[in-house]
């Protein structure tokens, strides 16, 4: 499923190339188990991306 956020968002990430804060990623994508953030650094024009995997067992279902 792909989606753009709809909760919880990281905010001012460092860039991984120059250091400056990244005020929110440009795409989100959640996945059972994992949430995908896309960075673009606007000071450097770096792109990267960054992956949260959670433990499925901690995991709330939204709908049954």
């Amino acid at each position: 499923m792909i989606r753009q956020d709809m909760g919880y968002s990281p905010r001012q990430n460092p860039c991984a190339q120059c250091g400056k804060p990244i005020p929110r990623p440009d795409w989100v994508e959640h996945d059972e188990g994992r949430t995908t953030y896309l960075w673009n650094c606007r000071a450097c024009n770096y792109r990267f991306e960054a992956i949260a995997i959670y433990d499925h067992e901690q995991l709330t279902p939204l709908a049954a």
